[in-house]
């Protein structure tokens, strides 16, 4: 299986790298369209600021190839933000492949959230075998409200979309990779997903 990391500068490669080689596989960071739409799995990840890392999908081109990709693609963190129509932060106009903008939490409450949270109301084949409840690991100043897209709720003085799911786009809030065993059951569950090429 040809699993693609997309490397666009936006951080946090290793630690998806890692969890990924534990669970038996081997992936590959690459900016190459080519290379990216010849894989059986994407991953999209992100760390950083928004109208940045958008600028940097922009000027490579990945911003029109992204939206188009056929195999099961996940987005993480703010990879996932990213896959949404717009982000408050740097007014950045994202993908547009998750039907919600993203916006910031309220100054009532401190960010940016960091720690673990819970996850519930899970709806998706990447939480196979995840019961409900389990704590993830979550670093983030802004979010998606939930909508009809939404996989997993988290709350944070509101509730909110920790996961989103449209067509084969999956998207987390929260780092798999940095969230134990049950963070790298849900990679593997996502590595396991059927190609719709």
């Amino acid at each position: 299986m040809k699993i693609v990391i997309i490397n666009y500068g936006a951080g946090n490669i290793q630690s998806i790298m890692f969890a990924i080689e534990r669970l038996g596989f081997k992936a590959v960071l690459s900016n190459n369209p080519q290379e990216i739409q010849t894989a059986d799995k994407v991953i999209f990840p992100g760390v950083g600021e928004a109208s940045s890392a958008m600028k940097k999908l922009t000027e490579s081109g990945l911003d029109s190839l992204i939206p188009n990709l056929k195999q099961p693609v996940l987005g993480i963190c703010l990879g996932m933000q990213l896959m949404c129509k717009s982000s408050e932060e740097g007014n950045t106009k994202g993908l547009g492949i998750f039907d919600v903008d993203v916006i910031k939490f309220t100054p009532t409450v401190k960010v940016p959230q960091m720690g673990w949270n819970q996850i519930y109301n899970l709806k998706s084949d990447i939480f196979k075998d995840i019961p409900e409840n389990e704590f993830m690991y979550l670093v983030h100043s802004f979010y998606a409200p939930n909508c009809d897209e939404a996989i997993a709720t988290t709350n944070y003085e509101l509730e909110y979309a920790s996961a989103l799911q449209k067509d084969n786009f999956y998207g987390t809030q929260f780092h798999p990779e940095k969230s134990g065993a049950v963070g790298e059951k849900i990679l593997e569950n996502f590595l396991k997903l059927n190609s719709n090429t």
